[in-house]
């Protein structure tokens, strides 16, 4: 009645709770429908936040509130299925991330949204920050770029699955960090070389150290190191960045602290908010509009690129892996693992991969520009 759009938040964990909180005060969406195949869990957390909405197991469950979109807060393995329900329903899609577990799954979801012509955005809600969108603009001002230099050094104990995964650091805590270079850079990557281990103090079970260098199709390189096992002198978690290009450097603390040749520049907050309420903004402008956001699913599947290329060069003990042999690769998968004969039927009508990421039916604008730069 008020002209915010009516969303069911699917995944009722602390991640949920910490959406439904923002939902219940924001000004352009409305919770109407809370999912979760706990639905102890569901009716917890709804009445933590003061709510009287409907809860359900499933989104066919509560169909009768007036859905007008979804936000997907589940566990990765789970975001496919929950996707896949809500825009054969003819529902948008506003997604956590990391999209999925492995780019071959991501292209199923690109083939799924060609097919049902529903908007999938994903919501890597760090590049919501003032701060990293003024950095964005300095960094412009350095010129053609040589090297780009990002670190990212915690003590994290966060006891539960991150503790137990196989590359804690990349997947968990890079994706922010990639998707970062992605957008500060408009640059894409090409190659990568990694090698990522276990400090011998490591409360880690999986390898909470890397070190990475991205070959980047400006000719750049994107050099990253970091880890969640290193006691003291932390960094940002959004990481320290230092850009050198042909007219000087540009630094960023990862706070507040952004510089372009020595001198500090004052960043300005963004319009729409922050984090996850700065994504959500731009999701309900784009539903409403029918404008292409900046983390539509195509260009976020270069994001999940950098993370498995990453992986792999370090399980091949460092070895060059390129990014658009990898894309491939995993559409050959993707068509092998697909079950529906439609979605199936769109990932064996690309060419390649890159062609699949350079169209959209969704909005104007596509992911990779020309599919030249891979």
């Amino acid at each position: 009645m008020d002209g915010r759009l009516r969303v069911a938040l699917v995944g009722a964990g602390a991640m949920g709770g910490e959406w439904l909180r923002m939902l219940a005060a924001s000004s352009v969406a409305i919770p109407v429908a809370v999912v979760d195949l706990d639905i102890e869990l569901a009716r917890r957390t709804c009445a933590s936040t003061g709510l009287d909405i409907t809860t359900g197991t499933s989104l066919a469950e509560v169909e009768g509130a007036g859905i007008e979109a979804v936000i997907n807060v589940t566990v990765p393995q789970a975001h496919r299925v929950v996707n896949e329900q809500a825009m054969r329903a003819g529902l948008p899609v506003l997604c956590e991330k990391p999209l999925a577990p492995t780019v071959s799954e991501a292209l199923r979801q690109v083939a799924l949204a060609n097919v049902t012509g529903q908007l999938l955005m994903v919501s890597q809600s760090r590049r919501y920050f003032g701060p990293l969108a003024t950095f964005a603009e300095v960094a412009r001002k350095v010129g053609p770029l040589s090297t780009v230099l990002a670190d990212f050094f915690h003590e994290d104990h966060e006891p539960g699955f991150r503790e137990q995964m196989e590359h804690p650091l990349l997947v968990d805590m890079s994706v922010h960090h990639f998707d970062m270079l992605r957008f500060i850079t408009d640059d894409v990557p090409i190659s990568v070389r990694c090698d990522a281990w276990n400090p011998p103090w490591s409360w880690f079970a999986g390898k909470a150290s890397a070190v990475a260098t991205f070959e980047l199709a400006s000719g750049a390189r994107f050099v990253y190191s970091g880890s969640r096992a290193a006691p003291g002198a932390e960094t940002s978690w959004n990481a320290e960045w230092r850009m050198y290009g042909l007219e000087g450097v540009a630094t960023w603390d990862g706070e507040s602290a952004v510089s372009l040749r020595s001198e500090r520049v004052v960043p300005q907050p963004p319009a729409a908010g922050e984090s996850i309420e700065g994504s959500l903004a731009e999701f309900v402008s784009c539903v409403r509009d029918g404008r292409t956001p900046q983390n539509e699913v195509r260009d976020n599947v270069l994001t999940l690129a950098m993370i498995e290329g990453a992986t792999e060069s370090s399980s091949r003990q460092g070895e060059r892996v390129v990014i658009r042999e990898l894309l491939d690769e995993a559409l050959a998968r993707a068509r092998h693992d697909e079950t529906r004969e439609d979605v199936a039927a769109e990932l064996y009508s690309w060419p390649d991969a890159v062609h699949g990421l350079s169209t959209t039916p969704w909005g104007s604008a596509p992911a990779i520009a020309s599919g030249g730069a891979l």
